[in-house]
């Protein structure tokens, strides 16, 4: 995690790892198999940072939420892991594994069907990684530069953003998130199907 948050993912092979802890390559073989089987440890050990003890104490749609929120924050951390470890398979990751279980327990627990349940869990997870990069981003990546003319109203309103992007970050993946989670109660309240609505 060290070297990649140092160098960027490219620079993470056997070989630089090896020189990082000082060993040769060879003997990373006797614990690890190839670079796969150390990103899943990667992978396992940012997972299992994550709390998911909400859905012990808290209402369902409650739960939900602070497991998104502590999601971001374990991200916000480690962004330049997220488009590795958003693909990867889970297979022999067993704190990934605890996590989901317990996640679609608990969405299963309020009736929501199994496919539906894994498709939350899934847009959660895009919520959390895109609001997990914006909170990492720039404070003045909205600003127009010498194109305001382009969007005169926007520049305006990015620039309020701007002058505290952190807060700004937070208040917009909690408006977000709240908005998503309201979303699902309603339906289910409602009775009404998960399939998406199109236009």
């Amino acid at each position: 995690m060290t070297l990649v948050a140092e160098r960027g993912y490219d620079h993470l092979t056997m070989a630089g790892l090896a020189r990082k802890l000082g060993v040769s390559a060879s003997a990373l073989y006797n614990h690890v198999s190839s670079k796969q089987e150390v990103l899943v440890l990667i992978q396992d050990r940012l997972n299992e940072e994550i709390d998911c003890s909400a859905f012990d104490r808290l209402p369902w749609p409650e739960a939900l939420m602070a497991w998104a929120r502590s999601y971001r924050e374990c991200y916000i951390e480690h962004t330049e892991l997220i488009p590795l470890i958003a693909v990867l398979p889970i297979a022999d990751a067993p704190q990934s594994l605890r996590m989901y279980e317990r996640v679609f327990e608990a969405l299963h627990s309020a009736g929501i069907d199994d496919r539906d349940a894994v498709d939350i869990i899934v847009g959660i997870e895009a919520l959390v990684f895109g609001a997990a990069f914006d909170a990492s981003a720039p404070a003045n990546i909205f600003d127009p530069g010498d194109s305001v003319e382009i969007a005169p109203t926007f520049a305006r309103a990015a620039e309020l953003r701007a002058a505290d992007a952190r807060a700004s970050s937070d208040r917009a993946f909690e408006m977000t998130l709240e908005i998503l989670v309201d979303g699902l109660v309603r339906r289910i309240q409602d009775g009404e199907t998960f399939s998406p609505r199109r236009a």
